[in-house]
């Protein structure tokens, strides 16, 4: 007998309730996120804290979760925190964001980890992401994952005593102390 397993798309996600949980669709399936808790909040405010100095030296515009990323039908994604660089800006709406961003930032967490670093970061390289941002509040540390022709190439992790600088902002050094408080 043949398992049937349903294919979940973004007009599926559109019919969520809004319970306080986190649902985007990885490849077809439905994946479901508790809330997160105060310190992943923390650590997520003081990463937008970065990007809005982005924002107002007009590089870009930069967006947290819940706002959904369509990459397509079957990959709806809601990262922590996005940017979209300047010239991109066309693929945000007043909904959604349709395309992949720059930067995608996940903060890691028990229930997320695996699928941050599993599903997601193959998925973020597939559809273009430039920039994958993992930012790990167990050891305090900062990887960036840079785009290339063969994928992902992993930069760091950077530690509190580092700075870390995107190719994409040269301009802007990131203080991985301050990311964490």
């Amino acid at each position: 007998m043949d398992i049937i397993r349903p294919v979940f798309s973004a007009d599926d996600l559109a019919q969520m309730p809004d319970d306080g949980k986190r649902y985007e669709v990885l490849e077809g399936d439905l994946a479901v996120s508790p809330s997160p808790h105060r310190n992943h909040q923390r650590l997520v405010l003081n990463c937008v804290e970065f990007f809005r100095q982005l924002e107002h030296d007009h590089l870009g515009e930069v967006y947290t979760a819940p706002f959904d990323v369509i990459l397509d039908h079957h990959n709806v994604v809601e990262p922590d925190v996005l940017f979209v660089c300047q010239e991109h800006l066309d693929i945000v709406t007043d909904a959604n964001i349709q395309g992949p961003p720059d930067v995608m930032v996940e903060v890691l967490s028990p229930s997320t980890r695996d699928r941050d670093l599993g599903v997601k970061i193959h998925l973020y390289a597939r559809f273009g992401v430039r920039e994958y941002w993992t930012a790990d509040p167990d050891n305090q540390s900062l990887t960036l994952y840079r785009l290339t022709a063969d994928g992902y190439q992993p930069w760091g992790p950077y530690t509190r005593h580092e700075a870390v600088t995107s190719p994409l902002f040269p301009d802007h050094p990131l203080s991985v102390a301050a990311l964490f408080g």
